[in-house]
C-alpha cells in the first residue's frame, strides 16, 4: 500500500473518523460589511479576531469558537475581520497563494460557526500602511469598540508586518483591551495552516488535507460544457470551470458531488484529458450509479482520496476501461465508508476514509 498521496495498488484503506464540528451558537444571521462606516449606531462592544481565515481550517475554527464563546456572556458582538484581496495579492500579486476557499464560501463557513458580523476590509495602500497602533486605534477600539481580541500565535499586522503578538500585547495594554492568543493546533503532528493545507492539495494529499479543514476539501462553480469526448467516447462527465482557487494536483480521485440537495457518489480528474490532445487544466467528474438530466448550473465536489496520475492512453476504449475500474475501486470505497459510519453511530458524522 502506498501512501495517501500516491498511486495506491488494490485497496487497502486504513479508516479514520472526521466530524465537520458544527457550532453550538451556529447562526443564519451573520451580517457583511465592506466599510466600518456601515456599522449600526451606536454600536455594542465587540469581541474581535482578525486573520485571512482561508480554508476556515481547524485552528480558524477554534478561534471563531472562542471569539463566540467570549461575546455571548458579555453581551457582546463577536466579529471577525478579515481582508479582501488577500494581502499578498495586493503587496506581490506575482507571488500570491491561490486560495483555499473563496470568499462566498468563507464567509459561509465563519457564518457556520455563529460569528455575529463579518468585516471584509478592502485591502489597499492606505490599509497596508498603517502602523500597528494606528491599525488598532482606528479599526478595533475606534471602529469596532473592541473590549476582547483573539488570535493565533503567529498573528502578524501593521505595516511590512512589523507587528506580531507581543506587540499587539503591549498595545492591547496601552489601549485598555483584553487580548487572548490561542495556542498552535496540531493534527497528528501537523501544525494546521493555509499554507500547510496549499501544500498537501499541490501533493495530492487530499485525505490529509481534509483533516487539517475538519472537512473534505472541496470546489465549487459552474458546470460548463466540455469537448464532447467523454460522451463520445468514455463516460458522461461534469465539467466544473475552474477559477483561481487552489485545486488538487493533477490526477484521479475518489470524490463525492453536490448537485442542489443531491449528492453523488463520484470519480473526478483533474488535468489536460492528454489521451485526447492537450487541452486546458479541467476538473470533470463522472458520477456513479447516476441515470437522467442535470438541470443544476453549478456543484460542488468533495475530494476523499487520490487513485491514481492522470495517464495518457494509446486508445479511448483503454480509457474508458481504466475508468471504469475507477469507478469500481470509488464504489468500494464508498462501501467501506457506509459500512463504517453504520457500525460506528445511527447518526454517523461526515467522514473521511484514509
Amino acid at each position: 500500500m502506498g501512501t495517501e498521496c500516491q498511486p495506491v495498488r488494490g485497496f487497502e484503506f486504513r479508516v479514520s473518523i472526521f466530524e465537520f464540528r458544527v457550532s453550538l451558537f451556529g447562526s443564519q444571521n451573520m451580517r457583511i460589511i465592506h466599510d466600518l462606516r456601515q456599522l449600526p449606531k451606536p454600536p455594542r462592544p465587540s469581541v474581535v479576531t482578525i486573520g485571512n481565515f482561508d480554508g476556515v481550517h481547524l485552528a480558524h475554527q477554534r478561534l471563531l469558537r472562542r471569539v463566540v464563546e467570549t461575546a455571548r456572556p458579555l453581551g457582546a458582538t463577536a466579529i471577525a475581520v478579515t481582508f479582501d484581496p488577500h494581502p499578498i495579492q495586493f503587496l506581490a500579486p506575482e507571488h500570491a497563494p491561490k486560495l483555499v476557499t473563496t470568499l462566498e464560501r468563507k464567509a459561509r463557513l465563519i457564518e457556520n460557526l455563529g460569528i455575529d458580523l463579518l468585516v471584509v476590509l478592502p485591502f489597499n495602500r492606505e490599509l497596508a500602511h498603517l502602523s500597528p497602533l494606528e491599525f488598532v486605534r482606528r479599526t478595533l477600539r475606534e471602529g469596532l469598540h473592541a473590549v476582547s481580541v483573539h488570535v493565533g500565535p503567529h498573528f502578524r499586522f501593521g505595516y511590512r508586518q512589523s507587528g506580531d503578538v507581543e506587540v499587539l500585547a503591549e498595545i492591547a495594554r496601552q489601549e485598555g483591551l483584553r487580548l487572548e492568543v490561542l495556542p498552535t493546533v496540531e493534527v497528528r503532528g501537523e501544525r494546521v495552516s493555509s499554507t500547510r493545507i496549499r501544500e498537501l492539495l499541490s501533493l495530492g494529499c487530499v485525505s490529509l488535507a481534509g483533516r487539517l479543514l475538519g472537512r473534505p476539501f472541496s470546489v465549487f462553480g459552474p458546470i460548463v460544457a466540455g469537448f464532447g469526448v467523454g460522451h463520445k467516447h468514455t463516460v458522461p462527465t461534469l465539467n466544473l470551470a475552474s477559477g483561481q482557487e487552489q485545486i488538487p494536483k493533477i490526477g484521479v480521485y475518489v470524490t463525492r458531488t453536490r448537485l442542489g440537495e443531491a449528492v453523488h457518489d463520484s470519480v473526478t480528474n483533474v488535468g489536460h484529458k492528454p489521451t485526447f490532445g492537450n487541452h486546458r487544466l479541467s476538473v470533470e467528474t463522472h458520477l456513479l450509479n447516476f441515470a437522467g438530466e442535470v438541470k443544476e448550473t453549478s456543484t460542488e465536489i468533495e475530494f476523499f482520496y487520490r487513485l491514481r496520475d492522470e495517464m495518457k492512453f494509446h486508445n479511448p476504449a483503454i480509457l474508458k476501461a481504466q475508468i471504469q475500474e475507477d469507478a469500481r475501486r470509488a464504489l468500494k470505497f464508498f462501501r467501506l465508508l457506509r459500512r463504517f459510519q453504520e457500525r460506528r453511530s445511527p447518526h454517523p458524522a461526515r467522514t473521511l476514509i484514509t
